[in-house]
């Protein structure tokens, strides 16, 4: 008899840490490196619609230039902010232990009325 594997469902986060460093590092590489691809895309587009359309030639134009200004700011912005705490109850609220005590007006449960 082995063990059988539950399905994992959606992940939930129980720490308030932030990822770690060589995350972080990764995914701005990563963001870096698509900026990068759109440049170049952009500047392949100028040169062969040149002649076709100048105008849309332009705007790619202008697009490989002012993207990687973009990425590296966006690279260099540093560390994402630390997230919230994770919430305590997912998807309910919790139910109160204990119940009010009646009031003067409303005699409790199973107690006669005097008078």
């Amino acid at each position: 008899m082995g063990k059988s594997k539950e399905k994992s469902g959606d992940v939930v986060r129980i720490t308030g840490a932030r990822s770690s460093l060589t995350e972080d590092v990764r995914g701005r590489q990563r963001r870096y490196m698509i900026a990068m691809a759109v440049r170049t895309l952009c500047v392949i587009l100028a040169v062969v619609l040149w002649k076709e359309s100048r105008i849309v030639a332009i705007v790619a134009l202008v697009g490989g230039i002012f993207i990687p200004y973009i990425a590296v700011v966006i690279a260099n912005a540093g560390r994402e902010n630390s997230p919230r705490m994770p919430e305590t109850f997912i998807g309910h609220q919790p139910q109160p232990m204990i119940e009010a005590a009646p009031t003067l007006a409303e005699p409790a449960a199973g107690v006669p009325p005097q008078g």
